[in-house]
């Protein structure tokens, strides 16, 4: 039988959010100057953070919210689940939320319950941006090591006149990152 998941829930009075995952105890060394520049109000952090020293450094640039990945083991104080209300919007964050691009019947179930229109993930590694079933989920990828080919970047995102902005930027160049075109 699987362990129960520990909940969590916060109400934010935030705007902008600079939204990252899979540090692995090492983020990319340019990261903390481009999340700077991005002036985040908080930072999200979607789990497999590693050495939690990782938190104590993102929180030097904001508020830094938090669920544990599969490797932290030792962060028994970090929710696996963590459901924050910002204005009108309700924001799940769980590290596993997706299997391949589809998202995972648990995590729906957990949105829906919470009333959360939006999933932030971490685990692939792969940053993405979809929507399904009336719900969007939103992998920052990593600003971790580099995985085989995968980019090192952190998520964006912003509520502007009642709308969310997500987007992603590169840890090494901080411009904007698209996918490559097909």
């Amino acid at each position: 039988m699987a362990p129960a998941l520990v909940h969590a829930s916060a109400t934010l009075d935030a705007r902008r959010f600079a939204v990252v995952a899979d540090t692995h105890s090492a983020p990319h060394p340019d990261t903390a100057r481009h999340l700077r520049a991005f002036a985040p109000d908080a930072i999200l952090h979607a789990g497999d953070i590693g050495d939690l020293a990782v938190l104590d450094a993102l929180r030097e640039i904001a508020p830094v919210y938090a669920v544990r990945g599969n490797i932290d083991t030792r962060a028994s104080a970090l929710p696996d689940v963590l459901t924050l209300a910002v204005g009108g919007l309700t924001i799940l964050m769980t590290h596993i939320a997706v299997y391949g691009p589809r998202i995972r019947a648990d995590a729906a179930r957990l949105a829906r319950a919470a009333g959360a229109k939006l999933i932030v993930c971490g685990h692939s590694h792969v940053p993405f941006i979809a929507e399904e079933r009336g719900l969007t989920v939103f992998n920052p990828g990593s600003i971790g090591p580099r995985r085989f080919h995968l980019p090192i970047v952190f998520g964006t995102l912003e509520l502007v006149d009642h709308r969310v902005k997500l987007a992603h930027v590169d840890c090494e160049t901080g411009a904007r990152w698209l996918p490559p075109a097909c």
